[in-house]
């Protein structure tokens, strides 16, 4: 929905099992009404949509694409942003690391992503920007062998990158939307920090970028630096960047100080709890990690030492290792519910979300907001409520945050 700032607040659809088309459009027709009612029942309602790679292909068939548009119009909705991270299989299925899979360094990413870009372009309002949000170019311990070969990777992720950078510019150049690829830090990403985006942005993206864009179209290096920070934004995943404890103020003011922009805020929040001395009350602590221990999503933890932060690539690693005494909290990638803060003896990061969405309301510095809590199938029983009720409960909890009616 649009807000009164001219941002457009959803939720990510990613959270509706169907990998294939017609599964996921059922489950839109299931929900997105039922939805819309209850927060925007008057006013226009944005979509922020996931689709697999095999989904994608078949929403580009002329029919298909003709009725989910004839279907956006009966309904009042409309689609502002995408989330390309997942490709393939992200329901009732083991993710784990493979929802980096395929990742920038293969053709088949790139595909997978213009196909998007063509689809948001024929589906966004007239006079609307779009964007997508995508991996942050491989999974890190993917390629822990050697630095050469981690230069080589971010070489050839970007340069791929960039081939997008270049149909985005086409299809801007020739009248068509103005649309951006957000990358999405995450632990254990090849990006998963702001100095790590920010060092990829000013040592590979640019330098790659700009004699390229110059080469395609004939431009001067400022026009292709410029083109290149209206394309290439940031996913400012809040979950994602609460993990690794940099607070919203640093991050917008280290993209500031280079001129980059947030392309999409992912309201999300993580696990976080104190790790206590005392031995039987840590163990209530780590009982409780242990419930949210499931085998479909990678739920990376990021302890914080006195002298540092020690990361696990998933739960079981650091439940092995909970005993450590150096190690003074945890806190764990599994996208729990943004209206609840507390969770028995465990906490989430709500407050970092708080923060944030407090400095969006005074000084707004992204157009697109997307609330992703995808792990509702995988909850704790007593966390589950029907799926309807509780997007809407998440939507209604943002804009009390934000104080800001829809238009």
């Amino acid at each position: 929905m649009q807000l009164a700032d001219h941002s457009h607040l959803t939720y990510c659809t990613n959270i509706h099992p169907g990998e294939s088309w017609s599964a996921h459009f059922e489950q839109l027709k299931q929900y997105i009404p039922a939805v819309k009612q209850e927060v925007s029942p008057d006013k226009p309602f944005g979509i922020g949509l996931r689709l697999s790679n095999t989904a994608s292909l078949e929403l580009s068939k002329e029919e298909a694409l003709s009725e989910f548009k004839a279907w956006l119009e009966t309904q009042e909705c409309y689609v502002f942003t995408m989330n390309g991270f997942p490709y393939g299989g992200f329901h009732h299925t083991v993710v784990k690391d493979h929802v980096h899979t395929p990742d920038w360094t293969t053709s088949d990413r790139v595909l997978y992503t213009i196909r998007l870009f063509r689809l948001l372009a024929a589906l966004l309002p007239e006079g609307m920007e779009g964007g997508i949000s995508t991996a942050p170019l491989s999974y890190k311990l993917w390629h822990v062998r050697c630095e050469s070969e981690q230069a080589a990777v971010m070489e050839t992720t970007t340069l791929h990158i960039l081939q997008v950078v270049e149909q985005l510019v086409r299809i801007h150049r020739n009248g068509g939307p103005s649309m951006h690829l957000d990358i999405e830090p995450e632990p254990d990403g090849m990006m998963e920090n702001t100095q790590e985006f920010l060092d990829w942005y000013l040592h590979y993206l640019l330098p790659l970028g700009i004699p390229f864009l110059e080469d395609k179209f004939g431009i001067s290096a400022e026009e292709a630096a410029t083109a290149i920070r209206n394309h290439v934004q940031l996913c400012y995943d809040v979950c994602h960047f609460a993990l690794v404890y940099e607070s919203a103020e640093n991050v917008l003011q280290q993209l500031k100080q280079h001129g980059l922009k947030v392309g999409k805020l992912q309201i999300s929040a993580a696990l976080k709890a104190a790790m206590p001395e005392d031995a039987a009350t840590r163990e209530a602590v780590v009982d409780a990690f242990r419930e949210f221990n499931e085998p479909t999503y990678l739920h990376q933890v990021i302890a914080r030492k006195d002298d540092g932060l020690l990361h696990y690539p998933d739960l079981p690693q650091a439940l092995e290792d909970a005993g450590n005494p150096a190690v003074k909290e945890w806190r764990s990638h599994f996208h729990v519910p943004v209206f609840v803060g507390t969770f028995g003896v465990l906490s989430s990061t709500r407050s970092d979300i708080e923060q944030v969405l407090q400095l969006q309301r005074k000084q707004p510095f992204t157009q697109h907001l997307e609330v992703e809590t995808y792990t509702w199938g995988v909850l704790p029983a007593e966390l589950k409520l029907p799926m309807d009720r509780s997007v809407s409960r998440e939507l209604g909890w943002v804009l009390q945050q934000l104080e800001l009616p829809a238009r």
